[in-house]
């Protein structure tokens, strides 16, 4: 594909700013008008909602991501001295619940191409300390799931990406015993903070309803009658999350045409790889994200980085392998390699996607990676 012009941006291309409007504006005006700032009906019609988008029986609203997986864990009995099987290609969060619980993070190898748990590692990490298996969906694409669930231990699922990913006709959310997502500023229902655990099991939903706030009864008397956090949904949040769930749809087709600007745009650069996404399922598009090959492409993940913000093109990495980062490094030195992890490390580069972001924007960004990666083969 032909360079589509020779022009640069004159302003910087944010990564993945939401796409707000009036409508969010709107709702939390209404909300505040009404008087309810903590955790309310809107709250409350979230998590139906929701319940009803993802095929589960329940939803319950939490602070964030983190917290969703911090409660869905100790629901489901992790604590001092379990172990649990997760990846290393993840936001650092996904570990430290697991330290939270007093558990310790077995990290399993990625599978090259999309970067999701390789299955077939797991069951030899398996100990007598194993108490579940918490895998993550990278940049939208659902983790191969059936084999985990063959294996019989509680699956935590870590879907911050992945809100509208299907895994062989069942909907992400409907599947393990307990799916988190998130609604940080950057996903693809953006409340700005927020998390959702959904589960059809009754005894994890009482279980994270009675933790995420001490339980009230009638006037002034209250108790208390498990582990408690401050970890309940603010209606505001909740407020401009329903307003994104009103429009996923619309979202999901402008992020589809996206990628395949960049798949059209990219596919002849050497070097530049997409992940791959698999045709059984349904990818939740969340993620744009390339593999750098520094032989091919003439230059390393850090150097094409650095040449297209002086394109004024803002890239993220996702992710570092948790396993590397200093603290956990530090922590458990007996770490074994895990080549594949730490090889994508090396390579990932995501670039801009948001349904905030025009067509234009978008091929902005394909001109530019390959304007670099003609000066970099060059």
């Amino acid at each position: 594909m032909p360079t589509r012009r020779s022009t640069r941006r004159l302003h910087q291309l944010g990564f993945q700013p939401p796409a707000i409007g009036e409508d969010e504006i709107a709702a939390v005006t209404e909300t505040l008008r009404s008087g309810w700032l903590t955790t309310g009906p809107k709250a409350a019609l979230l998590e139906e909602r929701m319940a009803a988008y993802v095929e589960a029986k329940h939803v319950l609203a939490v602070t964030s991501g983190t917290a969703a997986m911090h409660l869905a864990l100790l629901a489901l009995g992790v604590g001092a001295g379990d172990e649990v099987i997760t990846s290393p290609i993840t936001w650092p969060a996904t570990a430290n619940v697991i330290e939270h619980c007093g558990a310790r993070p077995i990290f399993c190898d990625v599978r090259a191409g999309d970067l999701n748990i390789d299955t077939a590692l797991i069951p030899e990490l398996v100990t007598e300390r194993t108490k579940a298996i918490m895998p993550v969906d990278i940049a939208g694409q659902p983790c191969d799931l059936d084999p985990i669930l063959a294996l019989g231990f509680p699956i935590v699922e870590d879907s911050a990406h992945a809100l509208e990913s299907v895994y062989r006709g069942r909907k992400i959310g409907s599947i393990a015993d307990a799916t988190c997502f998130s609604l940080y500023v950057t996903k693809n229902v953006a409340a700005g903070e927020g998390g959702l655990v959904a589960t059809n099991r009754d005894d994890v939903a009482e279980a994270i309803r009675n933790m995420r706030l001490t339980r009230r009864g009638g006037g002034s008397h209250y108790d208390q009658v498990t582990q408690g956090f401050k970890a309940n949904l603010a209606d505001v949040l909740a407020a401009i999350a329903l307003v994104q769930l009103d429009k996923i749809d619309d979202h999901a087709v402008t992020r589809e045409r996206q990628f395949g600007l960049y798949d059209e745009g990219l596919a002849d650069l050497a070097g530049i790889t997409p992940l791959t996404r698999d045709p059984r399922d349904t990818h939740a598009l969340h993620l744009y994200v390339i593999r750098v090959d520094a032989e091919l492409a003439g230059a390393d993940r850090d150097a094409y980085q650095h040449a297209l913000s002086e394109e004024l093109i803002s890239t993220s990495i996702h992710f570092l392998p948790v396993h590397t980062l200093t603290w956990f490094r530090e922590r458990y030195p007996d770490q074994p390699p895990l080549p594949e992890a730490e090889k994508a490390g090396d390579e990932v580069l995501s670039l801009p996607l948001s349904p905030a972001h025009s067509d234009d924007d978008i091929l902005d960004a394909v001109d530019a990676v390959r304007r670099v990666h003609e000066r970099f083969t060059a």
